[in-house]
């Protein structure tokens, strides 16, 4: 028997009709004598309907008020969910986070989980009932409801199944794991068997949209195992745990993961003098905008070009503020790119392997596609290049490194 902790999300619950789904899902881990936590998100649409209904009312609505608001839709999934559990004759009780109790910080819209008391929950396993919680959602010292931001419920499962100590943590999505590459752009692309936390994280980080970062890192800090599966196909999914299996056969890389979303500044002819990045960079920071990848290039009159990368949503404000930066410092100029996109090899077998980077270069030559910027880690290699020729890239290295190929 073992303890398992699953999380449908939106569109898992998206309807009765799938609800009921999931709840017939469930009663199959109880037949094969399991203990089952379910992590619910609210159905699909439901979050954008009543941010809507807030910002038709008032323009800034307070960061509190909506915190309760937003925290309604899980509450409806949970108790629909332990319904349809009622009616096939399985003991189930909902939870809201507070119910729980999950204890967060006072940040409202983004809070942070502090401790899980997990007796309540436990008392209804060992009772044979099946624990519904609602994701996203906690309360804080003074007893308010907080959310925990983007990715929320993801990060409900796994603290929840850090702190029951559960055998394994599901997500349950609309896809079968996690491939070496988005299928959509590569036919061939292939469903990993097992991937470690260091490499999703990269592919999460990198673009890859089947988990969010924080709930893989919340895994990997407290070693729970994770597991992608698809909501309504059968199948084993993907594991995702802290083991590198030692194999001479492993590829090198595992995946390929992209991102659309970036664009490029540049500042061009600035005094390569002390505290130069400082004074680029910290006004940027200041206005909460996250930088990616920085290069510098260092001429030989004793000026600098400096290139970064911002999410594309950022780009326009970072400019203004550059725009004022070059000002200050006396800059030739500015430029900004928002036609780039971002492709990383990612995989722990990199580690152990030379010739990756040259590898990818060559294969990147030879489809005529140009390298714009370049970063590394122990794990990656990301490169920015024209958006144009990002699905061309993508096919290129996939096919260079063979990732269509069964992991021997």
């Amino acid at each position: 028997m073992a303890l398992i902790v699953q999380k449908y999300g939106g569109t898992s619950v998206g309807t009765v009709e799938r609800i009921q789904a999931v709840a017939e899902k469930i009663s199959r881990f109880l037949k094969d004598g399991h203990q089952v936590v379910v992590v619910v998100s609210a159905m699909s649409g439901e979050t954008n309907r009543l941010i809507g209904m807030a910002t038709q009312i008032h323009d800034e609505p307070t960061p509190r008020e909506m915190d309760v608001l937003v925290s309604t839709g899980e509450q409806v999934t949970i108790a629909l969910l332990s319904m349809a559990l009622h009616k096939l004759g399985i003991g189930a009780r909902s939870f809201t986070g507070g119910q729980v109790p999950i204890r967060t910080d006072s940040a409202h819209m983004k809070a942070r989980i502090e401790h899980i008391d997990e007796q309540s929950m436990r008392a209804d396993l060992n009772a044979g009932r099946v624990v519904v919680v609602a994701g996203f959602q906690g309360i804080d010292p003074e007893g308010n409801i907080t959310t925990l931001g983007r990715g929320g419920s993801d990060t409900t499962a796994v603290a929840l199944a850090a702190a029951l100590k559960a055998d394994e943590c599901q997500i349950y999505t609309d896809v079968d794991g996690v491939y070496t590459t988005d299928p959509r752009v590569v036919d061939s692309a292939r469903r990993l068997d097992r991937i470690t936390f260091e490499e999703m994280l990269e592919m999460a980080s990198q673009g890859s949209k089947v988990l969010q970062i924080r709930s893989v890192e919340f895994a990997g800090k407290y070693n729970v195992p994770l597991r992608v599966l698809h909501s309504f196909q059968e199948g084993p999914g993907t594991l995702i745990t802290v083991d590198e299996e030692v194999d001479m056969e492993k590829p090198v890389i595992s995946g390929i993961a992209f991102t659309r979303d970036e664009a490029k500044l540049t500042l061009r002819g600035v005094p390569d003098t002390p505290g130069i990045a400082y004074k680029i960079l910290g006004p940027v920071g200041e206005a909460n905008i996250e930088i990616d990848m920085i290069v510098q290039n260092v001429g030989a009159d004793g000026a600098t070009d400096f290139t970064f990368t911002v999410h594309r949503n950022d780009m326009a404000k970072a400019r203004k503020i550059l725009e004022q930066v070059a000002a200050d410092l006396g800059a030739r100029d500015v430029l900004a790119d928002d036609k780039i996109a971002k492709v990383a090899l990612v995989g722990v077998g990199m580690r152990s392997h030379a010739g990756v980077a040259s590898r990818m270069f060559q294969s990147l030559a030879s489809e005529g596609v140009n390298i714009e910027m370049i970063s590394t880690s122990e794990i990656k290699i990301s490169v920015v290049i024209a958006e144009k020729y990002l699905e061309l890239a993508v096919r290129a290295l996939h096919s260079a490194f063979e990732l269509d190929k069964p992991a021997s």
